[in-house]
């Protein structure tokens, strides 16, 4: 083979992939500390990813198309801050440079069959058989499907997939997406505000036609997304509001299961289906200026890391001024929700943003889209034997959705002219044409009796793994579905660390493997060579490179340490009658009792104007503090809470309740929730003192539940800055998100047990920390 050098093109296992965690600004130090792995020099990129393309791009998703270039799609939306565009679409090269690449319908152009004043929401993109099928739903209810051959249309409608009523889901029939599982069955998961339903589709992934199975359901749950890994089916979805402007409290959560259709529990063991608020925080916010981050999607990049595509909203701007719709009716404070991008980690089997560090700010080592070595083919011009780096004797062609291919027919390779080494993932597309009976992607291969690859094998039915050393070959395979389409583009992805090699097969690289083969190389196993394709028949090839894998970050980073007890800001609750120490607020008919602070709950509230529940106050500390009660709570009625309080006055508060919540369309079910809520001024509104309120929740709320606050003056904003945390057994804590509100003055430490009454508080005690790390 000749050497032809192409720039000195190299993989090694010393490479640093630039996907390592950076540290976190000053800014988010009351929240969490980020990871201080070292940060990866090379391409670069801050959020939001959509800025100078678009102000707004709210609920996306994100594909790579045939072509090599990465797709986005967003919910209707004014994205240029004037009008209002359907189904907007993104194309960029990098996930990080995006350019406005249309919109999937316009006002004038669109299906007939659409209710009046519809605006499409949170569309999901997938690549099915040859053809991208974009599902959306519809703000008047129901979900709607357009297929195309191109990630940009022209699209073809097939109508209302999900029906605005009666689809067998108890609540709102929106926030589709779909998934195809292993054995080639396609699902649609979909609902909001309050349960997440999924549903198998026909072959075609162009109907419904399964039984609806309800498979979580959580105060105001919606946006599920649902990947295979190791395995595992994962289902990610959002909680709390995600349109709130500066209040809103949207975080990304997650659940996981044996099946796709579950059920799925949390790390803690929770099914996502039990009446209380949930653990399995993948990302919340973190106090750096972006509220509510959240309904997502997942994507890949080409060193095999994730990436957690979502929207938030930046609390400097949250929101737009009055928009007019494509219908002719006035939005207002519509908010404002750009595309946003970070690293996902798997730590210990289970997915969370920056190893917990949550949204990013400032500039953070960006995916990796360029291959070391590897080639889209779509350069155009001819395709001579060796002058493009690689050696063999396939042929350059073209369409109009893959751009420029590679063919060949025979037993044939297509191999690169420069090395690869060391940790590396190589992928390719590849397609069978008539008369083919396997594909490959050729792994590594050091000679013809030193080699490595993988092939889609339609003789066989299965993903089948060789290895040669010395002229002796293992095989490994792993079953295909029997509904396979040998004909339509599959990814073949290989991922090789040390001594093990993971390949898997799918149709758009999703995290929806419809096979997987996991395997030990054997000794001698080639560990340096050229990369390429392979086939016997005749096959197609396109965007074939290879990349040092992603090194995986393993570890979180810490939860916040508390340091000694302040107990001149604390309360054991000893003694009887009133408490002392406390400054009452309303006449609270709170009592001491057997060493704890017994208070009913009334019916009053501390809500927007209707300031009339009562409140215990006492003093802060100075400075960063956290603070901690033991609460039992025998609540059952609607809206009956119980908790924490961080007060200024009764128009600006922060509070941490064990609230009880209707499940909407429960039939009278309650939700046990751990509610972490904020009332204070609405930036931008008029009069500028408007006072707005919002809930964020956490983690399982019990009978009994500790609650904590952590308390920061972000001194450089003006701002009390402060997390949440709740446990159900006094000894682990979920760290939920942070709440940022602006500071007037010194808050107050509180108690309060208020809405409804009927219901008991028993506060074991009140103890407040010094706080060593945060």
């Amino acid at each position: 083979m000749r050497q032809l050098v192409i720039g000195a093109l190299l993989l090694a296992s010393s490479v640093v992939p630039a996907t390592l965690p950076a540290q976190a600004s000053t800014a988010q130090a009351s929240t969490v500390q980020a990871s201080t792995v070292q940060a990866a020099s090379g391409p670069t990129y801050a959020n939001p990813v959509s800025a100078g393309a678009v102000q707004t791009f709210p609920d996306p998703t994100m594909i790579r198309g045939k072509d090599g270039l990465w797709y986005a799609y967003g919910t209707t939306n004014p994205i240029d801050g004037k009008n209002e565009h359907i189904l907007p679409m993104l194309t960029s090269p990098d996930m990080v440079h995006w350019t406005y690449a249309g919109d999937v319908y316009t006002g004038d152009d669109h299906p007939s069959w659409w209710p009046n004043g519809t605006r499409p929401w949170a569309p999901d993109i997938r690549y099915v058989n040859g053809a991208y099928h974009l599902t959306y739903a519809l703000s008047t209810g129901g979900v709607g499907l357009a297929t195309s051959p191109h990630p940009t249309g022209p699209w073809t409608d097939h109508g209302r997939i999900v029906p605005a009523g009666g689809s067998g889901c108890p609540t709102g029939n929106i926030d589709q997406a779909m998934y195809t599982d292993v054995n080639g069955d396609n699902y649609l998961y979909w609902g909001s505000y309050d349960t997440i339903c999924g549903a198998k589709m026909n072959a075609e992934a162009t109907e419904v036609t399964g039984p609806v199975t309800q498979i979580a359901r959580g105060r105001r749950m919606e946006g599920g997304f649902v990947v295979r890994r190791d395995g595992r089916y994962y289902l990610f979805y959002s909680d709390a509001g995600c349109c709130d402007g500066a209040f809103s409290g949207y975080t990304v959560k997650v659940g996981r299961s044996d099946s796709p259709l579950g059920p799925f529990t949390t790390p803690t063991g929770v099914d996502l289906m039990d009446l209380t608020s949930k653990d399995g925080i993948v990302l919340a916010a973190n106090g750096n200026g972006w509220a509510g981050p959240g309904h997502n999607a997942v994507q890949t990049d080409l060193s095999g890391q994730d990436w957690l595509v979502y929207h938030a909203i930046p609390s400097s701007a949250p929101e737009f001024g009055p928009v007019t719709t494509t219908w002719g009716t006035t939005i207002s404070n519509l908010s404002r929700r750009p595309l946003m991008i970070d690293r996902l980690d798997w730590i210990d089997g289970w997915p969370v943003v920056r190893a917990g560090a949550g949204p990013s700010t400032g500039e953070q080592p960006a995916p990796v889209t360029t291959w070391t070595v590897g080639s889209t083919f779509n350069g155009g011009g001819t395709f001579d034997e060796g002058a493009d780096g690689w050696i063999g004797p396939w042929k350059l062609a073209s369409d109009p959705d893959s751009l420029g291919y590679l063919t060949g027919k025979g037993s044939t390779s297509e191999l690169s002219d420069d090395q690869v080494q060391g940790d590396v993932r190589v992928e390719a597309d590849l397609r069978l044409r008539e008369g083919g009976t396997a594909a490959g992607l050729v792994v590594t291969r050091e000679n013809g009796a030193r080699n490595i690859t993988a092939w889609l094998d339609r003789e066989q039915g299965a993903l089948v793994v060789t290895t040669t050393v010395n002229g002796k070959t293992t095989t490994v395979s792993s079953p295909l579905p029997a509904s396979f389409d040998y004909g339509s583009w599959h990814n073949v992805a290989a991922e090789r660390r040390g001594s093990s090699l993971v390949v898997s097969v799918s149709a758009d690289r999703l995290g929806d493997p419809l096979a997987t083969v996991a395997t030990t190389l054997p000794g001698g196993a080639p560990t340096s060579g050229a990369i390429g394709v392979a086939t016997r028949g005749a096959a197609d090839a396109d965007n074939v490179g290879a990349a040092p894998l992603y090194r995986p970050v393993t570890e979180r980073v810490p939860d916040p340490v508390l340091g000694a007890q302040l107990p001149a800001y604390s309360d054991e609750f000893d003694g009887t009658g009133s408490p002392t120490g406390w400054a009452k607020v309303r006449n609270p008919s709170a009592t001491l009792s057997n060493g704890s602070l017994v208070w009913p709950t009334q019916n009053a509230e501390l809500y927007l104007g209707n300031n009339t529940a009562s409140i215990l106050l006492r003093d802060a500390p100075q400075g960063d503090f956290a603070v901690e009660t033991k609460l039992t709570f025998d609540g059952t009625k609607g809206n009956q809470q119980a908790g924490l309080l961080l007060y200024e006055n009764d128009d600006r508060w922060l509070k941490l309740t064990h609230s009880i919540l209707p499940l909407n369309n429960g039939g009278g079910l309650m939700l046990h929730q751990t509610e972490f809520g904020k009332e204070g001024p609405r930036p931008g509104t008029t009069p500028p003192t408007a006072v707005a309120n919002a809930p964020m929740f956490g983690g399982p709320a019990a009978e009994t539940t500790w609650l904590r606050l952590l308390y920061h003056y972000d001194q450089k904003n003006g701002e009390h800055d402060v997390r949440m945390a709740s446990s159900t057994d006094g000894v682990h804590w979920i760290w939920g998100g942070t709440w940022s509100l602006p500071r007037t003055g010194p808050v107050k430490i509180g108690l309060i047990s208020m809405n409804t009454a009927g219901a008991t508080a028993t506060f074991d005690y009140l103890r407040t920390y010094e706080v060593t790390s945060r």
